[in-house]
């Protein structure tokens, strides 16, 4: 009797009994190349603006970022891949204060901050259809990435008080980004995805005045959804 009942539950059977005719259909076939990227730019100019307890905002502001993509599909619906990313970012800020009551306000002038990254990855992504349609569907990619750049800050208005520090920065990450793709034609389409999971390590060795050195580490591991950090590409599918 024991005999029979293990055979009866045996793994071949319960696969049966689970099996709900999900019909797999393939995205991208193995042997396809994968090439595209990713451009964003955003700039902001204040004049004498308050927004809640910030006060006389004036200045302007700029980020640039362009990330460039190759893959090869070693398998139906799953590619690996290189991607290079540039990034560059500028604020010039004139004046800001902070008031929170009488006892608590502070303000800042002539502040200037201008950074640059050159990032390297690696990259496993895998494809899921919508449906039977061969139009949509969903990717989720594993991404390790490790790079650097450089930084620096000025404050002060004349050469008699300026003040300002260099920075050499590194960085390397591990990230889960999904994403949604729709195909425009057989062979270009339309990709929006998301940081969502991510362990990052960030080490500045910096330099201030040119006499005094310093260095700050940070490591950490997220779970959240950055809505603005959507990510919005074209990639081609060869």
């Amino acid at each position: 009797m024991l005999f029979v009942s293990l055979f009866a539950f045996s793994p071949a059977t319960a696969r049966k009994r689970v099996d709900r005719g999900i019909e797999k259909v393939t995205l991208v076939p193995k042997g396809y190349w994968l090439g595209g990227g990713s451009f964003s730019y955003s700039e902001n100019t204040a004049q004498d603006y308050d927004f809640l307890v910030l006060n006389d905002i004036e200045g302007t502001n700029y980020t640039f970022k362009v990330s460039p993509f190759l893959g090869y599909f070693v398998a139906n619906d799953l590619a690996v891949g290189a991607r290079f990313s540039y990034s560059r970012s500028m604020i010039n800020l004139g004046s800001i204060s902070l008031d929170i009551n009488e006892d608590l306000n502070f303000s800042v002038e002539n502040f200037y901050s201008i950074q640059h990254m050159y990032t390297g990855s690696v990259f496993m992504r895998n494809y899921v259809a919508l449906g039977k349609s061969r139009r949509f569907g969903i990717f989720n990619e594993v991404r390790f990435s490790m790079g650097g750049g450089q930084a620096k800050q000025l404050n002060g208005e004349s050469n008699e008080d300026i003040t300002g520090s260099y920075q050499d920065i590194l960085k390397m990450e591990l990230g889960l980004i999904p994403g949604i793709i729709g195909f425009l034609t057989d062979n270009v389409a339309v990709e929006a995805s998301v940081n969502v999971l991510g362990f990052e390590y960030k080490k500045y060795s910096q330099t201030r005045d040119r006499i005094y050195e310093g260095s700050f580490e940070s490591s950490g591991v997220n779970f959240k959804v950055d809505i603005f950090s959507i990510n919005i590409g074209v990639s081609f599918y060869f």
